[in-house]
C-alpha cells in the first residue's frame, strides 16, 4: 500500500503542476493585494491546503474512493476562492495539493 502511494503521488508530481498553476496560488495573490489582516488570514487558508495532503495522497492512490475530512475543505476552499478550481475536477485539485 505504501509503495503504491508513494508511486501515485510521484505520478502526481509530474502531471499536478500544469493544472495547479491555474489556481493553486490563487489566495496568495488575493492576500498581496490586501492588508495586512487579509494576509495573515490567507496563511491560516493555504495551512488548511497544506494540511489536506495526506487525505489528497490517499485519494489519488485510491483513485478518488477515499474522501477525507481535511480534503473536503481544502478543495472548497480553494474553489471558493478561484474561478479555475471551480472548474476542476475533485482529482485535478488533489493532483495540485499533492504538487504544492
Amino acid at each position: 500500500m505504501n509503495r503504491l502511494l508513494l508511486l501515485c503521488a510521484l505520478a502526481a508530481f509530474s502531471i499536478a503542476p500544469a493544472v495547479a498553476g491555474s489556481f493553486a496560488g490563487s489566495s496568495a495573490g488575493a492576500s498581496s493585494a490586501g492588508s495586512s489582516g487579509s494576509s495573515g488570514s490567507s496563511s491560516g487558508d493555504d495551512k488548511i491546503v497544506l494540511q489536506a495532503r495526506d487525505d489528497a495522497a490517499g485519494f489519488v492512490a485510491s483513485d478518488g474512493r477515499i474522501r477525507g475530512v481535511v480534503l473536503e475543505a481544502a478543495m472548497q476552499h480553494l474553489r471558493e476562492d478561484s474561478a479555475a478550481a471551480r472548474q476542476a475536477s475533485d482529482m485535478e485539485l488533489a493532483q495540485a495539493i499533492l504538487a504544492r
